[in-house]
């Protein structure tokens, strides 16, 4: 099968000896002193293992047998369904995945893109695997049957891991990419970079806080990597070879995921074979592909049939009469996306970090950084197609496919995207919004960049953590955590102020009394707030009862004041009798209209039950977290925080960290839940980097 090309430029070459000069340090004195290839592991009482190896074969190796033994059947499951091969190890349930991965050409592509691999990742990625394939064959009672069947696991499973994550998911989707919608339910994150002007202590600060689903294709695992040149520690999600979001003594990244349109859908009219284009017809590469269904109670094992065409555009998505919907993804031709990580893992300033990040292989991601020497950096990463003008409008809907006028060959290199270096405001921010706000005074100017870079737009999470951080000049570390899972609801303070008076002036009784309620609440989504749940209803009742195609505020926003606009309703009675009928509502179901935040809202995991705190970002919280019903009057947290480090580049470095779902997802495992009262609590735990300070904290020891 011939894989989608997009041709893109070749990568900037990196000079090798420039990268390993900047990067390179002396053996740590944490190493492990066995023979090449070995490794131990100690593992701390939080279930987090810190690798210490003499080699990076010995590193990769060992990683592979901790995922394995915090993740095992978990990163199974992911590399089946990576393979396209979920519904015939797991079940029927899997089946559209995996015509979604043979659709999109995962397979076959990752077997170019180990080919591309550079020496040293191809050993990286051969003693990785052996790590998995060697734990599983030590270990046999602790692998499922269900996942069984798929060792032993290859480095073309975790390239085809690797695409699934970014590209299958993060960039594209198959909900994303129907013919009906293109609507995107973000993954979303926050990240804080301060400067020392900024800082209470003087020395640079950064925070990382992903907000992502809780488990399955987006779970993290927290470990450390000790090897020549290299001491990292940091957080990957599971089933990557590499830490993804990571601080070594020196420096420190995050993610957030960006605003970039990543792809487009094309309209092709059908002739024949083929479709139109450029005045003449050209066929479509066509191949069929037998998915196997493995057998479940009542229904026999069958074949799925799928036939993939692809167009020069990309793989066709959709059909309907006389046309076709066609997809083309930025980064499929990007195999060095893990190189990438290692060599960012291994920086030791900003110069060697610009270099590591120059090639941009690491679509759909946003990058915010700090280091020792007092440097902050946000930039706008991933990529974005060089397309032929247009707006970001013109370019969000289905695009002409019947010229090659409107099809994109290369992206915006590395000297074209927005980025933000050491801003005289002394922080830089992103809560998932375009780059343009990222830092006050404002440093960049959206004119000099194409218009279908990036949307103007500053939601209200965006707005509170730039107000957090632009009103304290000196940052402390324990401000920095406090602001880190400040619960405050932003909208509350744009609307109350409208409210309130409204209800005074004419509402009824009830709500008065719910009024009342909100005057007295803290504004806030923590366990003890009384009034977030009646506020969340009254919202959502407003949006109810609010006609179609008109805004609920007063002032919507407005790029001219990105701070502090939406503000005020625009339907005060509309408002009046929404609490009224809100209040109504969480009597009946809750109780009283005053039930505390984490009486409703609760972080449950394998029979521990703890009040929640935290709402969705759509209200203007910094802390999110997402939930899902567990019952008529209780809700679960399902997502949003997930790995969070507060780091102070000090010396030594500065850390907490946590994964509120703990560091393993093995059903036996204590570190299931052993970090869920800490996140409750508001709370991150220390990170141990020293040996002495991991041997201090010791559960067990692995040699390999």
């Amino acid at each position: 099968m011939t894989s989608l090309k997009i041709l893109l430029p070749a990568l900037r070459a990196v000079s090798a000896a420039a990268l390993i000069t900047a990067c390179s340090t002396p053996l740590s004195s944490g190493s492990y002193g066995g023979h090449s290839g070995s490794a131990e592991i100690l593992w701390d009482t939080y279930g987090v293992p810190h690798i210490f190896a003499n080699d990076r074969e010995g590193l990769a190796r060992a990683l592979g047998w901790a995922q394995m033994r915090n993740h095992g059947d978990l990163l199974l499951r992911l590399y089946a369904q990576a393979r396209g091969r979920g519904a015939e190890v797991l079940g029927e349930s899997y089946l559209e995945d995996d015509r979604w991965v043979w659709t999109m050409g995962i397979p076959s592509r990752s077997t170019e893109w180990l080919s591309a691999q550079s020496p040293g990742m191809r050993a990286h990625l051969t003693a990785f695997v052996a790590g998995i394939n060697e734990f599983a064959s030590a270990n046999p009672g602790m692998i499922g049957d269900s996942v069984r069947a798929v060792l032993p696991v290859t480095e073309t499973d975790v390239l085809s891991h690797v695409q699934r994550s970014l590209y299958g998911a993060f960039i594209s989707s198959p909900s994303q990419a129907s013919e009906e919608t293109r609507a995107w339910k973000e993954r979303g994150s926050n990240a804080w970079a301060v400067a020392p002007s900024r800082s209470a202590s003087g020395k640079a600060l950064l925070l990382a806080n992903p907000h992502l689903p809780w488990g399955d294709l987006f779970t993290w695992m927290e470990a450390q990597l000790v090897a020549p040149g290299l001491d990292l520690s940091g957080a990957l999600l599971v089933g990557s070879p590499v830490l993804q979001i990571a601080f070594n003594d020196r420096l420190g990244w995050t993610h957030t995921v960006n605003t970039q349109d990543g792809n487009d859908l094309y309209e092709l009219t059908l002739e024949g074979e083929g479709y139109s284009w450029d005045g003449g017809v050209r066929r479509f590469e066509t191949e069929q592909r037998l998915i196997e269904v493995k057998a479940t109670p009542g229904k026999p094992r069958r074949t799925d049939t799928l036939t993939v065409r692809r167009s020069v555009h990309g793989p066709v998505v959709a059909d309907k009469p006389g046309k076709a919907i066609a997809l083309r993804v930025v980064g499929l031709d990007m195999p060095s996306v893990l190189e990438q990580w290692w060599n960012m893992g291994r920086a030791r300033n900003l110069a060697a970090f610009e270099a590591a990040i120059r090639p941009n292989q690491i679509s759909g991601q946003n990058i915010t950084y700090a280091d020792r020497d007092g440097h902050i950096m946000y930039f706008y990463g991933g990529n974005t197609p060089a397309r032929a003008g247009g707006t970001r409008a013109q370019w969000a809907g289905i695009v002409p496919g019947t010229t090659s006028a409107n099809l994109w060959t290369r992206v915006h290199g590395y000297d074209e995207m927005p980025k933000v270096i050491d801003p005289p405001g002394g922080f830089v921010q992103n809560a998932n919004e375009p780059p343009w706000w990222t830092t006050f005074p404002v440093a960049l100017d959206p004119a000099r960049y194409p218009a279908y870079l990036a949307s103007r737009n500053m939601t209200l999470r965006a707005q509170r953590s730039v107000r957090m951080l632009d009103s304290d000049p000196s940052i402390s570390y324990d401000e920095l955590l406090s602001y880190k899972h400040s619960t405050r609801m932003e909208l509350a303070d744009r609307v109350l102020d409208d409210l309130l008076p409204a209800v005074a002036a004419s509402g009824s009784s009830a709500a008065k009394d719910a009024a009342a309620v909100l005057d007295r609440w803290d504004r806030s989504a923590d366990a003890d707030s009384r009034g977030a749940v009646l506020f969340i209803e009254w919202w959502r009742e407003l949006g109810r009862k609010t006609r179609q195609g008109t805004s609920v505020w007063a002032r919507p926003w407005s790029a001219d004041s990105p701070r502090t606009t939406p503000d005020g309703l625009a339907d005060l009675p509309g408002a009046v009798a929404a609490l009224e009928t809100a209040a109504g509502t969480v009597a009946r179901r809750f109780g009283a209209i005053d039930v505390k935040w984490g009486d409703v809202y609760r972080m449950q995991r394998d029979g521990v039950d703890l009040p929640a705190n935290g709402a969705e970002g759509s209200y203007g919280t910094f802390r999110v977290i997402g939930y899902e019903s567990a019952g008529p009057s209780r809700f679960r947290a399902v997502g949003g925080d997930s790995y969070v480090a507060a780091i102070e580049f000090s010396d030594p470095v500065r850390a907490r960290t946590i994964i509120g779902i703990g560091n393993s997802s093995r059903a036996d495992s204590p570190h299931r839940t052993d970090q869920l009262g800490l996140a409750a609590a508001k709370q991150l735990k220390p990170v141990w980097r020293t040996r002495a300070e991991v041997l201090a904290n010791l559960e067990s020891r692995e040699q390999l």
